[in-house]
């Protein structure tokens, strides 16, 4: 595995060790003896490759230098200088010689990564352990998503059987309230009739003389229960039964309701019909 690291960072520093030799001698061989070129050359290199080979010993140790980096980005830096400076001063292929002054710093670049590849590398058991891992989370997720999957289904079918039960109950609810609507509507109409306030008139006159009531629609509710003929109170005569009807509904601030004052009426012993009462609390109320 160090291969695919180490390899290119060798070849890319074999070839800059190379050229800046070279360039070194052709250039400074002109001003100065061959010689002396070569070493300075040489010299360039060998302090690169010295301190490339003290770092990787460092490296190998586990420990870290950063003056023995520093000189050896230093010794890259100046072969990038020299070739550049080569470049520049060339008569001939200028721009070919600028292009491959970057080499001494692609070298150090390289060995950079591959220092980084050897700390950060694994063994064989644990990149398989890692593997292990990640394959079990995958297991983990995809279980998840199923499980949420399937119960996001079987609320939609919970959610389309309630919400289908549901309209069944408004149906029948708007059906039936249709029908009392109508119910309720031939009863308003027969009690406004004049035909039917003649005959309950006529019914009713007998019964209760110089009284004419007009027939009130039921009211749905809870209904007081009338005693029975042989334990109820003696009747009342008008005035008395409109006496007490004023006092019940005026013995509390608000004046009492029909219904509230009904029931007092009643829970106090006496004893009226429901239409001479409410007739009474119409004359009262009046």
């Amino acid at each position: 595995m160090n291969a695919k690291t180490v390899l290119p960072a060798v070849a890319m520093t074999a070839v800059s060790m190379v050229l800046t030799l070279a360039v070194v001698v052709m250039w400074l061989g002109t001003a100065v003896p061959w010689p002396v070129a070569l070493v300075v050359g040489l010299g360039i290199d060998g302090g690169w490759l010295a301190t490339l080979a003290y770092e990787r010993r460092l490296a190998a140790q586990g420990d870290h230098s950063r003056a023995v980096t520093a000189v050896g980005w230093c010794f890259g830096l100046i072969a990038a200088g020299v070739l550049v400076a080569h470049a520049l001063t060339a008569e001939e292929s200028a721009g070919a010689w600028l292009a491959v002054a970057w080499l001494p710093i692609a070298a150090k670049a390289l060995w950079l990564v591959h220092s980084m590849w050897e700390r950060t590398a694994l063994t064989a058991n644990a990149l398989d352990a890692i593997r292990g891992i990640q394959q079990e989370a995958r297991d983990e997720a995809a279980v998840a998503r199923a499980r949420l999957r399937a119960e996001a289904s079987t609320e939609e079918t919970r959610l389309t059987a309630v919400t289908q039960a549901g309209a069944r109950v408004a149906r029948v609810q708007a059906r039936t309230a249709q029908t009392l609507s109508s119910a309720w509507s031939t009863l308003e109409t027969a009690r406004q009739g004049e035909e039917t306030g003649r005959a309950l008139t006529s019914v009713t006159s007998p019964v209760t003389p110089g009284v004419t009531p007009r027939w009130e629609l039921p009211v749905w509710g809870p209904t007081d229960p009338v005693p029975a003929l042989e334990t109820a109170a003696p009747a009342l005569s008008d005035d008395a039964l409109d006496t007490l009807v004023h006092d019940i509904r005026h013995s509390q601030t608000p004046p009492l309701s029909y219904r509230e004052m009904a029931a007092r009426f009643r829970a106090a012993g006496h004893s009226a019909s429901e239409v001479r009462l409410r007739a009474a609390w119409k004359r009262v109320a009046a």
